[in-house]
């Protein structure tokens, strides 16, 4: 079994891993995603007359929800104290989406990643449920950390991996 696999034990059954041990550090997580949409969608959010509402403060607050119920969602992810979290949202106009990004911190003994990966899954997913209505061929793309710090693996950041390919 690799050894980097920690979520499971020598005998190869699922496991929450044992961080008890582990030092209090401060960590950081910031991911990113973009919903694409048609222009009458497009144009909708950027104007704010969706009929559902206030389309990007609503997705807001869901990716902040999100981010705190992670390990209610991701069965081996610790419960986390998280102390800051936000989301923010840039219109892509040439794109046609929009992208939102995540920011979650904490002082624990585990790093917060998937918790900056769900409020992001979650805020796109909330874009698509409050504009289903006008069209329904939106899509989601393009969700992945772009860096984290702190913990024992110390820092990384997306711009210095291996290109993704499309």
């Amino acid at each position: 079994m690799d050894s980097r696999l920690n979520h499971f034990d020598a005998a190869g059954n699922a496991v929450m891993v044992d961080v008890g041990g582990k030092s209090l550090t401060e960590r950081t997580a910031i991911a990113s995603g973009k919903i694409f949409v048609g222009a009458e969608v497009y144009h909708a959010i950027e104007s704010a007359t969706a009929k559902k509402g206030d389309v990007l403060g609503v997705a807001r607050v869901a990716g902040i929800m999100a981010a705190k119920k992670t390990s209610d969602v991701i069965p081996l992810c610790h419960p986390l104290p998280l102390s800051h979290c936000r989301l923010e949202f840039e219109m892509l106009p040439d794109e046609g989406a929009v992208k939102a990004v995540a920011t979650v911190k904490t002082t624990w003994a585990t790093g917060v990643e998937m918790e900056a990966l769900h409020a992001v899954s979650v805020a796109l997913l909330t874009i698509y449920d409050m504009c289903k209505a006008i069209d329904k061929r939106m899509t989601l793309g393009e969700i992945h950390l772009e860096r984290k710090s702190g913990g024992k693996s110390g820092e990384f950041y997306a711009a210095n991996e291996i290109s993704r390919t499309k």
